[in-house]
């Protein structure tokens, strides 16, 4: 079976607008990266009033995924979250990671309908994300606005370990009053339409 090609998208940090998103749909390219998009959960280091504060130690975060992927659609919510599935909710819910510090994120849009396997296969050895990866993307759109995830009926796929260590697809998709997060064992049957946008490190 012939492996559809995954069509590169150029990203481009503006540092006062956010993220703009274009995609290049007439010429298919490997999975080389183009364009990252940088993105980092830990604040900013600010200079302590006391010089000998031990506020000014570096240390390194963890990330509780359960303390951040919550249905919540107040407008107080940080990220507007309207459903979360059963298999996240099992998959990933609990798991918990460490050095968090920020991350550089290539992103790929399907010009066909492809399954996981060939989506890996085309992606290599840097196919994983986070779950504080996708928690980071979604902070930089938290109430549905433009930038670099889809907006639109497309998903926006991640490949993530979980708390057992398995690889599975992570799928984010905004429904309209916030954000569906999804799971979904890797598969070899093609169900990601084209238009699917593709995030790795």
């Amino acid at each position: 079976m012939r492996q559809p090609s995954l069509t590169l998208s150029l990203i481009f940090l503006l540092a006062a607008q956010g993220f703009g998103v274009a995609a290049d749909d007439t010429k298919p390219q490997s999975a080389a990266a183009a364009g990252r998009v940088a993105c980092s959960l830990q604040p900013k280091a600010t200079e302590p009033s006391d010089p000998s504060s031990t506020s000014a130690i570096p240390h390194v975060e963890k990330f509780i995924a359960k303390e951040h992927f919550k249905e919540d659609v107040a407008s107080s919510a940080s990220v507007k979250i309207s459903w979360l599935g059963a298999t996240f909710a099992k998959r990933f819910a609990n798991k918990v990671e460490d050095d968090v510090g920020g991350a550089s994120l290539q992103t790929f849009v399907m010009n066909a309908a492809s399954s996981d396997n060939e989506i890996l296969a085309r992606l290599g050895q840097s196919h994983e994300s986070r779950l504080a990866d996708v928690w980071c993307m979604l902070q930089q759109q938290p109430n549905g606005s433009g930038g670099s995830l889809e907006i639109s009926a497309k998903p926006n796929v991640f490949y993530v370990r979980d708390v057992a260590g398995e690889l599975g697809a992570v799928d984010v998709l905004w429904g309209g009053v916030g954000w569906e997060i999804g799971a979904s064992p890797v598969s070899e049957r093609p169900r990601w339409p084209a238009g699917t946008r593709v995030f790795s490190r």
